[in-house]
């Protein structure tokens, strides 16, 4: 080798060593996260470091020019202008983002719009700092050609947290091959008012069935590695007790002592915490007259420092402007902003609630430097933990081949087919003979695919969804005749179709009425800036929505002619089964006695009809249950389960029990419960209960067992019984096995008079049952003192 070479080659050397020195901090993969973090917010500006923190509607930020998409000149001005770092919605389509199926984006070009949008910060911003952008996920990304599965009311109805985050993966797979990085979902609320307009959005009334569906959606979200190309950072909604608002006005004030938040509300949220959740969100309302979104305690002292919380805290959309305008305890939008972050609130979800606001308050003082950046380094952590500056772009190809696979589509029958309650059964009316001759389907919830998928919905190909006239049809012989009338509207009363519904029903061997409620958004209605309904008491043109985000109710009555609709039909003396499909707990009295089978389906998603089809004619076993009881009157409410005791006694005008009770659900299977054994743990206070379960049926089918427990006498006053744990098992017919349970301190504690966590000594009652009121077995053990 001659000299000049060698030269060259040293040369080249020096080179790229120097190079490497060169390279920024914050671009060093092989360096650990926290240092990389430290270097880039010591680069940053304020105004960069504001944007960070700031949450853009992102649904504006894309351009669409046939099978192209680009940045729009919106995103452009807003990355020179506010330097944001987050979009939220950038792939939602629905009526209030006027996106349809003609102006949004299929799985392909939402590929596209999210590498376009990333490829201008990373190539055109000073620090080129990636993305990150969160979708609406709760029962599916809410965006155009993905799977639509059950919403969360019907997805705890299966009782099955290992089916739920089977699904909650699959909903992760389908949005981050878009492009998307957060999935807002799970929706932790307790529903224990269900006037409140976004019931179907929740798991229910009850903190354990609540915590182990959040810890799936979590695990099914999140995965083991957020850089692998499946996983999305899971969002908990909504920090916290937001689902018992007064009145039942959604974003309303909330009347609940801190006990009774540490003791039911919180442990949802721990749970998910304490499962890995690097995202939470702020609730609107206020608790004891302190913001959610200003308030140290929840966002500090308790998820940080008692939980230990990793990740970052969002706002609901114009939340921190709220402090200001909704609960009028800030006099400007410098003081709402500042109360947020340094209650600990990080990122603003809206562009609004910080962006100039907080600069100024950072400015004059009124927030630290150290707060800011504390703020801004738990948003960037997270994508450096997903790996998004050495990996920004996703596989354009491969999102189309991933949304709506077969096998997703499966998994989303499979979640509607296990959400499925049997209310009743008299007689055996069901399951139907697929052979039937004649079979009329009725009812404004029999041929809706909107009705059926629930809010947080984008628009939809027909074709990817059965309605239950499709699945019945789908299910019986080709001689069998089915028949389809509509007969009303769900809200509407202007056209009726009760005699060609009355006529259907008399040449029909058996009918299927579907009835219920909807949250389907349409393009009439006007929506208020946070994405909820602007409600009207009275609309000259009637939408079908009556549940969904906005729409609370004074009742909970069958709306429009529904109720007269089924007791024509019902007056024909044919065999009849209801099926409702809703988004909340619907009154079901008239129903209950008088008509022979009952199936609750809530909002099914894009499977339902198939489901319910699979049901009625026997080729699912049904075992759904309930996980929020149906009230009789809303003079009842409250009424779920497990209130303080003393036990209610009844009213003047009816009983103070609810219609069907949390917990409850049939089968075409009968099962016996025996042999219960309370073994205690020497020397810890782990209790385990042992029964025996039986299927003493002729069918195969699933049992949902639950454990209860009542703290006889104890320091505080607690529930007459808690679920502490559950399972839903598979018996061949004939089949039997033991089922054991393990109750552990954390089973057995309450927080006492002096706000701590403590297991007291003493007798509790074990009661193990299919339902919270249908026990089968008791008995008791006695926790001694500690000496």
């Amino acid at each position: 080798m001659n000299k000049s070479i060698s030269f060259l080659l040293l040369l080249s050397g020096f080179a790229l060593h120097l190079n490497a020195q060169q390279k920024p901090v914050y671009k060093n993969a092989k360096l650990p996260v926290e240092q990389r973090i430290q270097d880039l917010i010591s680069r940053m500006t304020l105004e960069e470091k504001v944007g960070q923190v700031s949450v853009l509607l992102g649904w504006e930020m894309y351009d669409k020019q046939g099978t192209e998409v680009s940045a729009s000149d919106k995103f452009k001005q807003a990355q020179k202008e506010q330097y944001t770092g987050m979009l939220w919605a950038t792939l939602r389509a629905d009526p209030w983002t006027q996106k349809t199926l003609k102006t949004g984006l299929n799985p392909e070009l939402s590929a596209k719009a999210t590498n376009a949008l990333q490829k201008y910060v990373i190539e055109n911003t000073r620090l080129g700092i990636p993305m990150l952008f969160a979708e609406e996920c709760p029962h599916g990304h809410m965006a155009i050609g993905t799977t639509v599965f059950p919403t969360s009311i019907g997805q705890s109805s299966t009782w099955n947290p290992q089916l739920i985050e089977k699904m909650a993966s699959v909903i992760a797979t389908e949005a981050r091959a878009q492009g998307a990085h957060i999935g807002y979902g799970p929706v932790l609320d307790l529903a224990r008012e269900p006037r409140w307009s976004r019931v179907e959005e929740t798991y229910g009334e009850d903190p354990v069935l609540n915590s182990a569906m959040g810890v799936a959606m979590v695990k099914g979200f999140q995965g083991n590695d957020l850089k692998s190309n499946h996983h999305i950072i899971s969002t908990l909604k909504h920090f916290t007790a937001y689902g018992v608002p007064e009145g039942g006005h959604n974003g309303g004030s909330v009347a609940i002592g801190a006990r009774e938040l540490h003791q039911s509300y919180l442990p949802p949220f721990k749970a998910a915490v304490k499962a890995g959740a690097l995202s939470v969100m702020t609730a609107y309302n206020s608790i004891d007259g302190i913001p959610c979104s200003s308030n140290p305690v929840l966002l500090k002292d308790i998820l940080r420092g008692d939980w230990g919380f990793k990740g970052f805290v969002v706002s609901d959309l114009g939340s921190i402007s709220g402090i200001r305008s909704n609960h009028h305890v800030a006099n400007s939008a410098e003081e709402a902003a500042s109360m947020a972050i340094n209650a600990g609130l990080d990122a603003d979800l809206s562009g609004y609630g910080y962006g100039k606001a907080l600069k100024k308050a950072v400015e004059g003082g009124k927030v630290s430097k150290a707060v800011l950046d504390s703020a801004v380094a738990n948003v960037l952590r997270q994508k450096f933990n997903l790996g998004l500056f050495e990996n920004p772009y996703v596989n354009v190809a491969s999102a189309k081949k991933v949304a709506r696979s077969l096998a997703h589509v499966d998994v989303a029958r499979k979640v509607a087919q296990e959400s499925i309650i049997l209310l009743k059964n008299d007689k055996n009316t069901l399951p139907l003979s697929k052979t039937i001759k004649n079979i009329a389907v009725i009812g404004p919830n029999a041929d809706n695919i909107y009705n059926q998928l629930g809010d947080y919905t984008a628009p939809q190909d027909e074709q990817a969804i059965v309605t239950v006239l499709e699945g019945i049809k789908n299910k019986v012989s080709k001689s069998t005749v089915v028949s389809y009338v509509k007969g009303c509207s769900i809200r509407d009363t202007a056209n009726v179709q009760f005699a060609q519904a009355v006529n259907a029903a008399n040449q029909a061997d058996a009918v299927v009425v579907v009835l219920g409620g909807s949250s389907a958004r349409d393009f009439k209605t006007e929506y208020l800036s946070t994405g909820a309904a602007n409600v009207k008491a009275s609309e000259v043109s009637v939408s079908d929505m009556e549940s969904g985000e906005g729409y609370d109710r004074s009742t909970l009555d069958l709306m429009g002619k529904q109720l007269e609709l089924l007791q024509a039909v019902a007056k024909t003396g044919k065999p009849v089964v209801l099926v409702t499909i809703e988004g909340r707990p619907l009154n079901l009295n008239w129903p209950a006695e008088h008509i022979p089978a009952i199936l609750n389906a809530w909002y099914p998603g894009q499977e339902g009809g198939n489901a319910i089809a699979d049901v009625l004619f026997g080729d699912y076993n049904p075992a759904g249950r309930l996980p929020i009881s149906v009230p009789k009157s809303v003079g009842q409410l409250p009424v779920y389960y497990n209130a303080k005791r003393p036990l209610s006694h009844d009213y003047v005008e009816t009983s103070a029990k609810p219609l069907y009770s949390f917990g409850y659900g049939l089968s075409y299977s009968k099962f016996e419960y025996s042999d219960l054994i309370i073994t205690k743990t020497a020397g810890s206070d782990i209790v385990t209960v042992s029964f025996k379960l039986k299927n003493t049926s002729n069918l195969a089918g699933d049992e949902v067992v639950q454990l209860y427990l009542r703290d006889e006498t104890s320091s505080v006053v607690t529930a007459d019984r808690q679920l502490k744990k559950f399972a839903r098992l598979h018996l061949s017919a004939g089949a039997q096995k033991t089922v054991t349970f393990a109750l552990t301190t954390e089973d057995l504690q309450l927080f006492n008079a002096n706000m701590k966590w403590v297991v007291e000594p003493g007798d509790f009652t074990v009661m193990v049952g299919s339902s919270s009121d249908d026990i089968k077995l008791k008995g008791v053990f006695n926790l001694p003192a500690v000496n």
